[in-house]
């Protein structure tokens, strides 16, 4: 006998829901306005019977090729490649950008003086579990943005400065685990995320409808 409904754990039935609605907004059963609607209805509620509902007129199922589509763009990268143990990010009255899909090593050392350091891990290629980000950071700012799909720890010493993550670190145990260690006088140290998962989910959506050869507004 099938599990109740209300029984099934609240994410996989809102996983379930998400799942319907880009397979059939990404075949044109429903319209962008219709999708998104529905997709923030999803991503709000707490109901499972109203996540059940906000799908029960839609035909179409995902499928093993979906979830093989789905596995490629909201897993984080992970990439034999060249393997490097440590990285030197160096701003003095300047600024350093890490970003694109650039393969991670297994420590960063920052030393910002007066100048901007960005690093985004978006789209990054990593190749070990655990990440350290070491920081000297003296009257600059370091931003620092993630996917949702790795979690973030600060364990940073602020003299007259400022240390913020605003990452949700809610991602699995197997995930990256990116440690920011260091020490911030009168700068700024700011985690982020850059892109959310809803706007992951509507670009997703958007990127199967191009595969199936259709706009996003047809």
């Amino acid at each position: 006998m099938p599990v109740k409904l209300e029984d099934r754990p609240i994410e996989q039935v809102r996983e379930e829901t998400v799942d319907k609605l880009i397979i059939n907004y990404s075949h044109a059963i429903i319209s962008a306005e219709a999708f998104e609607r529905r997709l923030d209805d999803a991503m709000a509620t707490d109901s499972h019977q109203q996540l059940v509902e906000l799908v029960e007129d839609l035909p179409l199922e995902a499928d093993a090729s979906y979830d093989a589509k789905k596995e490629r763009s909201f897993t984080p990268n992970y990439g034999a490649g060249e393997e490097s143990q440590d990285d030197k990010l160096v701003s003095i009255l300047g600024s350093s950008v890490r970003e694109g899909q650039w393969v991670v090593p297994k420590k960063i050392n920052v030393v910002d003086v007066l100048g901007s350091t960005k690093i985004d891990f978006t789209d990054a290629i990593f190749q070990h579990q655990n990440i350290e980000v070491n920081v000297a950071n003296v009257l600059g700012s370091l931003e620092i943005f993630v996917p949702e799909s790795v979690n973030v720890t600060i364990r940073m010493y602020d003299i007259v400065g400022s240390s913020e993550n605003k990452a949700p670190s809610m991602a699995g145990r197997q995930a990256p685990q990116i440690t920011i260690t260091g020490y911030s006088v009168l700068g700024s140290v700011e985690v982020s995320v850059k892109q959310t998962m809803k706007e992951k989910f509507v670009a997703f959506a958007n990127s199967m409808r191009e595969a199936l050869g259709m706009s996003k507004n047809s």
